[in-house]
């Protein structure tokens, strides 16, 4: 049984972190494994109120939240970067996490002068680095910080 009876054919959709949803959000929680990879969407949420030019929504399967993704936009330069990504360790496996990577790829695809949109990752065999060559990110050999830049094409 799938947590909360969510399923793989559940239906993806973004919705605002808003004062409804804020909570449940901060509750999301990649794997014990993965939590050196991502700050805490409390960290994020709190960032993101900060900060002008982003996108911030939470990711749903069907009416759970099961994921979080900021990107930072800034338009007037066309500099389009995935700030924070995580989909919960609960709902890991099902396809979501591809799925709304590729909704936010055609988000983006949709920005004014879009050509390419930026990830780093820190560099760690059980790191995001092959989810994100999969889905057509190129290692730029970029370094910011301790994390690999990767490139996608659009």
């Amino acid at each position: 049984m799938y947590e909360a009876g969510v399923t793989p054919d559940a239906e993806i959709t973004f919705r605002p972190v808003s004062e409804e949803n804020v909570m449940a959000i901060i509750k999301l929680e990649v794997a014990d494994s993965q939590k050196d990879l991502v700050a805490p969407n409390s960290v994020s949420i709190a960032q993101a109120a900060h900060t002008t030019d982003r996108w911030e929504r939470a990711i749903y399967a069907d009416d759970e939240p099961v994921g979080y993704v900021l990107l930072s936009e800034k338009r007037e330069t066309a500099r389009y970067y995935l700030w924070r990504y995580m989909i919960d360790h609960r709902y890991q496996g099902m396809g979501f996490g591809r799925k709304a990577m590729e909704m936010v790829i055609d988000y983006v695809r949709t920005l004014p002068n879009a050509t390419e949109m930026s990830v780093t990752y820190v560099p760690v065999s059980h790191g995001p680095r092959d989810f994100y060559e999969r889905l057509g990110f190129e290692d730029t050999g970029v370094e910011h910080e301790g994390e690999l830049e990767m490139k996608l094409e659009l």
